[in-house]
């Protein structure tokens, strides 16, 4: 991650989550050791991590309790993957194999198990009664979304309230409460803790948007995975969704959803990446941006709240 101001405000801090997060708890088995070693060391951008510390520091937080809320949240994205690439049977994720790809399902399950329960005991060791409701709270929320997408599978296109509710559950739920730990663990007022949960779900359905619409016009090198890979699991995202709005019944398109194979999802993704309908997504991103910018005017202002507005910008610049 380039070097923007949301990232050297926190750098130091980052260096301490990352500790707690390579701790092995006594007891632990030495493959799951290996394997959580593996999983977080291949990095990612730490967004959720860098929202804690952020909204910690603005508010006036305790900065021990930060790092494991930190910790904490960034286990609980890692949990998820390690479901998310078995259910979808992903065997890469950011150029690297998945753990689904090397272990049975079986061993992969309850690694993702484990980590979630990691997550679950960073957040109690916080000692915030309501932080942990929300980790808790916000973890059916993942899990009835990946339910809710199983089944929505089989329903055809959907509407983009459906899909908002999709990457709301799978993306935009946990950057919310990351967003809004600083407050809980400071315990903020009410308007406070609103502002930043408000500010995140904004940031989380820009940045699924942008992850959605890379999905069409990154290279695969870039994506770490296969470009089209939303399609080759019958996932309607709102490219998709934009672009039939103005051509109902796409053959190309068409094709794709009802046998996505390589090379129904390879025309595809050519004709939606060269339409309108990416603008459209960008557009759509980058108002829910401006929503989330919008939200923390009445914050504190400071290089805090600063550090957050340049993060949402950065989300619609992105191009990993």
């Amino acid at each position: 991650m380039r070097e923007l101001s949301f990232y050297r405000l926190v750098q130091d801090d980052l260096a301490r989550v990352e500790a707690v997060l390579g701790e092995r708890p006594p007891g632990q088995h030495s493959a799951i050791g290996d394997a959580l070693e593996y999983l977080i060391g291949r990095g990612g951008k730490r967004v959720r991590p860098i929202l804690v510390l952020l909204s910690a520091y603005l508010c006036g937080a305790n900065l021990e309790e930060a790092i494991l809320a930190a910790a904490g949240a960034e286990m609980l994205h890692t949990a998820t993957l390690i479901h998310d690439d078995l259910i979808d049977g992903s065997l890469m994720r950011r150029g690297a194999e998945t753990l689904n790809s090397r272990w049975s399902p079986g061993a992969t399950v309850l690694t993702g198990d484990y980590a979630f329960a990691r997550a679950a005991h960073l957040i109690a060791s916080t000692g915030s009664p309501l932080l942990t409701r929300r980790f808790a709270e916000t973890l059916m929320v993942i899990c009835n979304g990946e339910i809710r997408q199983m089944f929505d599978r089989r329903r055809g296109v959907g509407t983009r309230e459906e899909y908002e509710q999709r990457i709301y559950a799978k993306t935009a739920s946990l950057i919310a409460l990351s967003a809004e730990a600083g407050a809980i663990l400071a315990e903020a007022e009410e308007e406070i803790n609103q502002a930043l949960r408000t500010y995140g779900e904004q940031l989380g359905l820009a940045f699924q948007i942008v992850d959605d619409i890379l999905d069409f016009v990154a290279d695969e090198e870039t994506l770490g995975k296969p470009v089209g890979s939303d399609l080759r699991q019958g996932l309607v995202t709102l490219p998709v969704l934009l672009f039939l709005e103005e051509n109902p019944g796409h053959p190309v398109v068409q094709a794709a959803l009802e046998s996505p194979s390589r090379e129904t999802v390879a025309a595809a993704v050519q004709v939606i990446a060269a339409s309108p309908a990416i603008d459209a997504a960008l557009a759509d991103a980058r108002r829910r941006i401006d929503r989330a910018v919008d939200a923390l005017t009445s914050l504190p202002p400071g290089p805090y709240r600063a550090a957050l507005e340049d993060l949402a910008r950065f989300v619609v610049e992105r191009r990993f």
